[in-house]
């Protein structure tokens, strides 16, 4: 039984690191499309505090908790949670992920929330990679295109849909 899962997983991080590898994570400049193909300009950084948890054969979900820092200067708080629906198995530990923000142009606060959609690929045996480009937010013209995963540390093989759902936390 171990031996088919290491050998599952095995096979999983191998399809997964060829697709990590395949994916640039190059930010797009402002006014160019970005990695999903939409055109956009960058109206700033969205930095989330990711919960650590167990993956299951089926998917898993996590907590976030995120600052969106604009290119205006303005921060704005958001939570929510993030899902993965497929193949997504093993543990991980609390991570940080940064996310380059495309909008059409610039947008108003709390514009972030919403759900976000898109494809994902991802493993990590000590310190992981992953690549996932979404889109979402205010009427699906939000992109948030990956520029960095750190903390991520444990033994996981994940490939599947990947979900955001963002909530504005307004300021008091």
């Amino acid at each position: 039984m171990l031996r088919t899962v290491l050998a599952a997983m095995s096979g999983a991080a191998l399809l997964v690191g060829a697709a990590a590898s395949s994916y640039s994570q190059t930010p797009a400049a402002p006014g160019t499309a970005s990695a999903s193909g939409r055109a956009g300009v960058n109206v700033g950084s969205l930095t989330c505090n990711v919960s650590g948890g167990v993956g299951f054969v089926f998917g898993s979900s996590k907590e976030l908790s995120c600052l969106f820092n604009r290119t205006d200067g303005v921060a704005e708080r958001y939570t929510g949670t993030i899902r993965k629906f497929g193949v997504d198995i093993g543990f991980t530990k609390e991570a940080q992920v940064v996310w380059l923000v495309f909008a059409p142009g610039s947008i108003a606060s709390g514009s972030l929330q919403g759900a976000y959609a898109g494809a994902t690929a991802g493993g990590s045996v000590g310190v992981g990679a992953a690549a996932n480009v979404l889109v979402g937010g205010s009427n699906k013209q939000i992109t948030l295109q990956p520029v960095s995963v750190e903390g991520s540390v444990g033994l996981n093989v994940a490939v599947g849909i990947g979900e955001i759902e963002l909530k504005y936390v307004p300021k008091k």
